[in-house]
């Protein structure tokens, strides 16, 4: 598994309502996409949820790197730079993935939590403690999914749910799902990737 996300930054006074128009419009667009687990069309608002900024900023889990670097290298992922420049695009390698209590439901918000690995602490017990921490998420109420990527570049974790009501019992960056594709969430490895 492959995760996945890029962040387009939005003026202060930027309409949001353009991004729900296009995800409306193209979000089915992934619907089918092979090699995809899951894409959540996500969308920060600046004063909502704690948001200091506006951002439209998908999350993806991939189960194949050839459906990644076909969407990357499609005509997809370039309307968006057409629309709004190349993003950097943010890569995890996948560490955990677990099915929530709630796993057909439609997810309202996603949580994503960022940590940096310090210096000295033990990588199988990162690795490990990633695994716990997914499923501790995966068995809270509400929750359609869970998933834990790490970035050994930066030596970075990232946590990531959904949740299928707008009140996470999770810590992180709030987001509004704005729609999920997920043709191959079944596809996706549950417990432990290593």
């Amino acid at each position: 598994m492959h995760a996945m996300q890029y962040e387009i930054t939005l003026p202060a006074d930027y309409d949001t309502g353009v991004i729900r128009d296009r995800v409306a419009r193209v979000g089915h667009l992934l619907d089918d996409w092979e090699g995809l687990g899951l894409k959540a069309y996500l969308l920060r608002e600046r004063g909502v949820d704690g948001s200091p900024v506006g951002q439209y900023a998908p999350f993806y889990l991939w189960d194949t790197p050839e459906g990644m670097n076909s969407f990357l290298w499609g005509p997809g992922f370039q309307g968006l730079v057409n629309d709004f420049g190349r993003p950097v695009v943010q890569h995890w390698t996948g560490l955990a993935y677990e099915d929530g209590g709630d796993p057909d439901a439609t997810p309202e918000v996603a949580v994503r939590r960022r940590a940096s690995i310090p210096e000295g602490v033990p990588l199988a017990e990162v690795a490990r403690e990633a695994l716990r921490e997914t499923q501790r998420l995966a068995a809270l109420d509400g929750v359609v999914g869970a998933a834990a990527a790490v970035d050994p570049r930066h030596w970075e974790v990232v946590h990531f749910s959904l949740w299928a009501h707008d009140q996470p019992e999770a810590t992180g960056e709030t987001y509004r799902v704005l729609h999920l594709s997920a043709p191959g969430r079944d596809r996706l490895r549950r417990g432990r990737h290593w």
